[in-house]
């Protein structure tokens, strides 16, 4: 996942310390650096072309968002990931993603309901297949159309931040992991009901959703 950098962000400087957080974030939540790992900050800055005020920059905000832990005297790791983890930001997320859900199918348009349809046509082509990995960014594609659709920026941050802290977690059971035929239905009746402009149905579909998948993610965790 890439997050693009911030339009408020205007000076040179301002888009250098972005590109680094999205390239170390990325680095953290597809375990190229998997938890527990020392961040060196020289050999960061080498390996990722970067100086040393953006980097520290990056690892400011990746601690604000939990992937990395600053420890005094001791260093700068990659956090550890528990089983509890899942838990909790499934809790916040189930019930954030509803709310984007309900905004979303308020303030739908004839260009939304086209790109409505244009996801689900796609939920249907890959419907019965069994990679994880295309379901995945079908999925990931159908959120952000939602956060993106409900139109409220500070909600769209939020759900940004959980969905990197989420993306972590599943990247390390995505193996264990079936097939999810239920999870492709459950996409394509939240588009249903956001083309209906149905923001009760919506709200519900999209909580079902977000907490039937993060089921599924901790019984693979647990095995």
């Amino acid at each position: 996942m890439t997050r693009q950098p911030s339009k408020a962000v205007t000076n040179g400087r301002g888009l250098i310390a972005d590109r680094a957080y999205v390239t170390l974030r990325d680095l953290i939540v597809t375990l190229r650096l998997p938890p527990g790992t020392p961040l060196r900050e020289d050999a960061l800055m080498t390996d990722l072309g970067l100086g040393r005020t953006p980097l520290r920059e990056a690892v400011k905000r990746l601690e604000i968002e939990g992937l990395v832990d600053v420890r005094p005297r001791s260093g700068t790791y990659v956090t550890d990931v528990q089983a509890t983890d899942i838990v909790h930001i499934a809790e916040v997320r189930a019930e954030l993603e509803a709310q984007a859900a309900r905004l979303a199918a308020k303030r739908m348009d004839d260009e939304r309901r086209a790109a409505a349809a244009a996801l689900d046509a796609d939920l249907r082509a890959i419907e019965g297949t069994t990679s994880i990995g295309a379901y995945m960014a079908l999925d990931e594609r159908v959120h952000r159309f939602v956060w993106e659709a409900a139109g409220n920026p500070y909600l769209l941050d939020a759900l940004e931040r959980l969905w990197a802290l989420s993306l972590r977690i599943w990247h390390l059971v995505l193996e264990r992991v079936a097939a999810l035929p239920a999870a492709v239905d459950e996409q394509r009746a939240l588009l249903d009901a956001l083309v209906a402009g149905d923001a009760r149905r919506a709200g519900a579909r999209m909580r079902e959703h977000v907490q039937a998948f993060e089921a599924e993610i901790l019984d693979a965790f647990s095995r």
